[in-house]
């Protein structure tokens, strides 16, 4: 999965998190942190789309995006 696959079902998970009521933030990152399903919903596939995602490659994309400005890039490391 590349970087823009993983933004579109970082997003998807987002909105059905957020149409359960759940603060989509807080869920997402328990879920990082600890690798635990349980942390986001069932609805709408979510979980098994979280499951999917490599949490390593999620945080690297999280870094460099961070790190990047305008006029600089962060390589990815091989």
């Amino acid at each position: 999965m590349n970087q823009a696959e993983r933004r579109t079902v970082i997003k998807r998970i987002y909105a059905s998190l957020t149409e359960r009521g759940y603060r989509p933030m807080d869920q997402i990152i328990g879920y990082i942190l600890t690798g635990d399903p349980t942390y986001i919903t069932n609805h709408s596939g979510a979980r098994q789309l979280a499951a999917g995602i490599d949490r390593y490659d999620l945080l690297e994309d999280l870094l460099r995006a961070y790190l990047t400005t305008d006029d600089e890039t962060v390589e990815r490391s091989a």
